[in-house]
């Protein structure tokens, strides 16, 4: 807990911050990046100011270590981007500045205005109260009230090594809350995607989301179908690997905001079997977050859209089966792709990890060690595993393959040869020429 940053008095003016002094805080320079250090220290050396901000300070507080650094500074990107021959600026919206040092990168931003302080070609909002734009400067304070959460306004600077407090951020930390800064609603339209933040960042820390803050998304979900899909599909993605994926999916139904990103997986949450199976997955998932172990969105992906895939497949008549997987991809894609863009790499790993559910049954002669040595294999085994840890009878499939794999060639062949040969798919006939009439 943070009470020991809490002895101070809050300031009557608005905004004023509340200043903790070295000696007041736990955070140390040695659990920040050096290359945020060397960011901050040249930007310094060039009379700007420059302060650790956001998640980074958040953390920090709390004890954990932070995965990434954000710097605040009152350098326009123009004069960040001098000083920095590693850097480039990106985004039309809310233009920043990436500093690259290797495989890290160090986000700037210049402290933002408020955007009616601007005029067309630096604000621009739609008429739902969408920012369009956003490259209004101002201060330091002006940003901290811009910020979307009172926990992400902090500010840590290496001058003097204090942290300054706009918005009650620290008693928030203290009092485990995530709470927008401003009017909700107002904030929730001005950026829908801040509503998909609130519930990361309340499963993420373990955190409760305060009643104003909740109670404005349930008024506010159906704005998030104004955001572009390919960003909606960055943010599911940091949704779900975060650490904390069941939690973010126990929240998302909660918030019915699931079913504005899934609307046709989310009709099969009511199925048993189905709920079980998507919660195992994002145990799975956070399972090898935790031990470092690699995730890709296409796994993630092909169970979030396998309910409605699946149904698909079971529904389908008078084709061949493969033929009838093809057709039921296509048609979830098509409709999911103008919620959240999955790119083609990940819809094509997707594709093969629920067309080899079906062919992992055909084990007879050469096929199991065909089918060992294909690239999705383990994708596709793993998510065999979790079908049946959700209760599906797959009979007994999945204990199958686990002893396959742990054998040697002489036995693996001995297991093989137990399997019955599996039947040839009736090959359709393709219509030959017509016979000329005698």
């Amino acid at each position: 807990m943070l009470n020991w940053l809490l002895n101070k008095v809050r300031p009557s003016k608005p905004h004023e911050p509340v200043v903790y002094s070295r000696d007041e805080h736990i955070i140390s320079r040695k659990h920040i990046s050096r290359n945020a250090l060397k960011v901050m220290s040249r930007l310094h050396g060039a009379n700007y100011a420059a302060y650790l901000v956001g998640g980074g300070v958040r953390d920090l507080l709390l004890g954990k270590r932070p995965k990434d650094f954000d710097i605040a500074t009152d350098a326009t990107p123009e004069e960040v981007r001098r000083l920095f021959r590693n850097s480039r600026i990106i985004g039309r919206r809310f233009r920043i500045v990436h500093v690259r040092f290797g495989p890290e990168i160090i986000e700037v931003t210049t402290f933002r205005g408020h955007h009616s302080d601007g005029d067309q070609s630096t604000s621009k909002q739609s008429d739902s109260g969408l920012l369009l734009r956003d490259n209004v400067f101002g201060d330091i304070e002006d940003d901290a009230i811009r910020r979307d959460f009172t926990i992400n306004a902090l500010y840590y600077t290496t001058e003097d090594f204090s942290v300054f407090d706009f918005t009650g951020g620290v008693n928030d930390l203290d009092n485990r809350i995530v709470r927008m800064i401003g009017d909700p609603e107002t904030r929730y339209r001005e950026d829908p995607v801040r509503m998909l933040r609130a519930v990361r960042f309340a499963a993420k820390l373990g955190f409760e989301i305060e009643k104003s803050t909740a109670a404005a998304i349930f008024d506010c979900r159906h704005l998030l179908a104004d955001i572009a899909p390919a960003r909606l599909f960055d943010e599911v993605n940091k949704l779900f690997m975060s650490g904390q994926a069941l939690a973010t999916l126990n929240l998302l139904h909660h918030y019915h905001l699931f079913e504005i990103l899934f609307p046709n997986t989310a009709q099969y949450l009511e199925d048993p079997i189905y709920r079980e199976f998507l919660e195992q997955t994002m145990l799975s998932t956070d399972k090898r977050i935790r031990a470092e172990r690699p995730v890709t969105p296409a796994f993630l992906y092909a169970a979030l859209l396998w309910p409605d895939f699946n149904e698909r497949v079971k529904a389908a008549k008078g084709m061949a089966i493969f033929d009838t997987i093809r057709e039921a991809a296509n048609a979830v894609f098509s409709q999911q792709i103008r919620i959240t863009a999955v790119p083609k790499r990940f819809s094509a790993q997707i594709r093969e990890i629920w067309e080899l559910q079906w062919r992992l049954p055909n084990r007879s002669g050469s096929r199991a060690q065909k089918l060992v040595e294909q690239s999705r294999f383990r994708a596709a085994y793993d998510f065999l595993l979790i079908r049946e840890a959700a209760g599906e009878d797959c009979d007994g499939l999945g204990y199958w393959w686990t002893k396959y794999q742990q054998m040697d060639a002489d036995e693996r062949a001995s297991l093989v040869s137990k399997v019955p040969a599996a039947k040839r798919p009736r090959r359709r006939k393709r219509p030959g020429k017509p016979k000329p009439k005698s």
